[in-house]
């Protein structure tokens, strides 16, 4: 397995947190800080990013807040009007407009269950939105996440905007992603689960229904804690993913199994990277010094729902 040196360009820091970076289908990116804080309570911030300014400049587009509880945004997606869905650890799964009014979609799924807290999404190609849920039941109930305990979930927000619990039992589930097959269709769901190292996958038999979960992929062991956090495909159906801790990008080829390549960060702890839309640059999110970064790999990324 190589060690791939690229040069990576620090393009925003000082940021409370960075995770979900995102581009819509009008060009605007965006991310989150999720560990803003006002008088001790959580009050994360969804921004977009002014990437054509150097440095680059955040605003804010909302802080969200349901019934008095701030949030703790961890993951976006876009749809195709504009849109964007986010993955919160405190609120569950959001709607925000471009002008910042946003929505809380449900405070329970499916079969009447409290939602858990979010923390990463995928929208596929026919508009369905699959969910991580590392965290205990939403606000108004206590904060927990689970990274000891296999209490984590996975949700599908389906096209037709049903909320459907498909498992549990992860340990800090975290990352996520899709593959499509020959037509464009979804046909497995890859799930990552921090502590464990492990990308699980699932075949897609429809929306908010999967099957056979089994092991697709591991990161490598690492002396430190560590383990996958965002990923995102690109053209070649390589996964990239995000190994926080690690000061790595695992590069995975697309049946899975070891990575087949490594990129070097010059920072330990990637959260979460995307592509820019039709293009070789893919930004990234670190803690380690709650920054943006950016580089170029060698292939575009993979086409996004809001794209097509």
């Amino acid at each position: 397995m190589s060690v791939v040196q690229l040069e990576f360009v620090k393009v925003l820091d000082g940021l409370a947190g960075a995770e979900g970076p995102v581009f819509d289908n009008r060009g605007n990116f965006y991310l989150v800080a999720p560990e803003v804080e006002v008088d001790g309570k959580a009050a994360g911030q969804i921004l977009r990013v002014d990437l054509s300014k150097t440095p680059a400049q955040a605003e804010l587009v909302c802080a969200p807040n349901v019934d008095g509880h701030g949030g703790i945004p961890a993951g976006c997606q876009a749809d195709r009007e504009g849109n964007l869905y986010v993955a919160d650890m405190r609120l569950g799964i959001l709607h925000v407009k471009p002008n910042g009014e946003f929505t809380q979609l449900t405070k329970v799924d499916d079969g009447g269950r409290t939602m858990q807290g979010c923390n990463d999404c995928i929208m596929d190609y026919e508009g369905n939105l699959w969910v991580t849920a590392p965290a205990g039941s939403i606000a108004p109930s206590p904060y927990q996440r689970f990274f000891e305990e296999p209490l984590g979930s996975v949700y599908c927000l389906t096209s037709n905007k049903r909320v459907i619990h498909l498992d549990s039992g992860f340990r800090f589930p975290n990352g996520i992603s899709v593959i499509h097959d020959e037509n464009l269709r979804p046909s497995k769901l890859i799930v990552a689960e921090t502590p464990t190292r492990l990308l699980w996958s699932y075949d897609i038999k429809g929306p908010g229904v999967v099957t056979n979960k089994s092991v697709w992929g591991k990161l490598p062991d690492c002396s430190c804690e560590s383990g996958p956090d965002g990923m995102d495909f690109d053209e070649n159906g390589n996964l990239l993913v995000a190994h926080w801790g690690s000061s790595y990008i695992e590069v995975f080829g697309p049946t899975g199994g070891d990575p087949v390549k490594r990129i070097k960060c010059p920072f330990d702890k990637p959260s979460n990277l995307h592509f820019e839309p039709g293009t070789n640059t893919v930004y990234v999110t670190e803690h380690t010094n709650h920054a943006l970064w950016r580089f170029q790999w060698e292939h575009r990324g993979q086409h996004q729902y809001c794209e097509k």
